[in-house]
């Protein structure tokens, strides 16, 4: 049986990992990361203020405008304290921050202990969709220090097998 994953590029750091999704443990969720990336998709990152060791990677809405899987999603494999090497996706509903129209879906690239899902507003539990292997932990903590040091960047998620 394959195993379905994604994979993790950025180019300036080097940062380069795939990570397994979890559908046993975050079914809705992991779905619909498989199905956002039918096509590799760049995505704007950068160093997150209020989580901790964390790249957030936020969906643009455009890429996800008429898309069927781009509903609500619940809280599968849920928490409040993603630990280094988790992938955990957020969701936050229309209007819910800030007043955006637009429901926000979150990808944090989490790399070090100490992390945390508090937002400006409030705790929000995330989905922890998959997991980078233990043995490539140290060069996502590397990389994502680099990402860090160096400001905004672009990361490219796509699907992988393994």
């Amino acid at each position: 049986m394959t195993t379905k994953t994604i994979l993790v590029r950025e180019e300036k750091s080097g940062l380069s990992v795939s990570a397994p999704l979890l559908f046993n443990k975050a079914p809705e969720n992991a779905a619909f990361f498989w199905e956002y990336l039918a096509t590799p998709r760049v995505v704007p990152g950068i160093h997150a203020m209020w989580t901790g060791p964390e790249i957030s990677c936020p969906i643009p809405s455009e890429q996800l405008a008429g898309a069927a899987y781009a509903k609500p999603l619940p809280p599968e494999n849920a928490t409040l304290t993603p630990q280094p090497g988790d992938i955990v996706l957020a969701y936050v509903p229309p209007r819910m921050w800030g007043g955006n129209p637009d429901a926000i879906f979150d990808i944090g690239l989490f790399y070090g202990p100490g992390a945390r899902m508090l937002f400006p507003i409030g705790w929000l539990a995330g989905s922890v969709v998959a997991q980078v292997a233990d043995a490539d932990r140290a060069h996502l903590a590397e990389a994502c220090n680099r990402i860090r040091r160096n400001g905004a960047c672009d990361v490219t998620f796509s699907r992988g097998e393994g």
